[in-house]
């Protein structure tokens, strides 16, 4: 299986979901991934945010608020059935939505926002994002909508019956529910359940959560043969580069396989330097060219 960092787009849109793991694999700690809201103007305006994060760097596209049962991407020319398709032919990479685990009886640390039905996490809205194409589905919470560990769990069961594409849980922050963020018998449930790549902050981004928890995180989820992906889901993605550095060799240290960066800037993306500088910090000039140079068309 090749390298998801050096493959060409025509290899990479034919993976599976079990191929696309082995590439991210392979690739050895060396995956971006951009996380983009999808409902507002883009930072650009007339092309749409995974485009632009897909010529600064990005591996894999992570769409956020998107509603599954009426699809629409700013500044795409296509919606409904078709989006996923025409996004593919676009930027030509994996793309993933998140879905959102409710638990309505979350002990709260603020108050509740509310979601439509197509961003929550169900048997409904996992045969939909079967149907629409996605590559991976993202189980997990914004601020603020309640999702819990305990609820992620039972997503990632309904996701497993219900989804062919690989299969991304766990936390980058509270999500405004007053639990931890990551802990080991989290992740060893949620890699039971059937999960993929287990999700987890970012060293540097939430309190307290040091390099010693993530290593532990890591070597237990290696060691059961899933993968890890570090987030920078607290708008640091809008930090200055120097800390975006730091945060991703700090992580590469530790073992991770993807490098998420968040949405959390202009338009809904983060800021194009911080994902260039992650792409250069974790793999150098010359695969962050390869990434940047290589045509669709390959």
């Amino acid at each position: 299986m090749k390298r998801l960092i050096s493959a060409n787009p025509s290899e990479i849109l034919q993976m599976n979901a079990e191929e696309l793991k082995q590439s991210i694999l392979a690739s050895e700690g060396r995956v971006v991934l951009s996380e983009n809201v999808v409902t507002r103007e883009t930072f650009v305006g007339d092309i749409t945010n995974s485009e632009i994060a897909r010529a600064f760097g990005a591996d894999m596209i992570l769409l956020n608020c998107v509603d599954v049962f009426e699809p629409k991407i700013y500044a795409l020319d296509s919606s409904g059935d078709d989006v996923i398709h025409r996004l593919h032919q676009l930027v030509a990479c994996p793309i993933g939505v998140n879905l959102e685990p409710i638990d309505p009886s979350a002990k709260m640390l603020e108050e509740t926002q509310e979601i439509v039905a197509g961003r929550v996490a169900s048997v409904e809205t996992l045969k939909r994002i079967e149907e629409l194409g996605f590559d991976f589905v993202c189980l997990t919470g914004n601020p603020g909508t309640g999702v819990s560990n305990r609820e992620i769990i039972k997503a990632v069961q309904t996701a497993k019956e219900n989804f062919s594409g690989l299969i991304i849980a766990g936390k980058m922050h509270g999500a405004g529910v007053n639990e931890p963020v990551a802990e080991l018998s989290v992740a060893e449930q949620l890699l039971e359940a059937g999960a993929d790549v287990i999700l987890v902050p970012a060293v540097g981004t939430v309190p307290a959560f040091h390099d010693q928890e993530l290593r532990e995180v890591v070597d237990l989820v290696h060691s059961k043969g899933g993968l890890v992906l570090s987030a920078i889901g607290t708008s640091q993605e809008t930090s200055d580069t120097d800390t975006i550095k730091e945060i991703a060799l700090r992580n590469k240290i530790c073992g991770v396989d993807i490098q998420h960066i968040g949405d959390a800037g202009y338009g809904g993306l983060a800021t194009v330097d911080n994902i260039y500088a992650l792409s250069k910090a974790i793999r150098g000039v010359r695969h962050t060219v390869s990434r940047l140079a290589r045509s669709v068309n390959r």
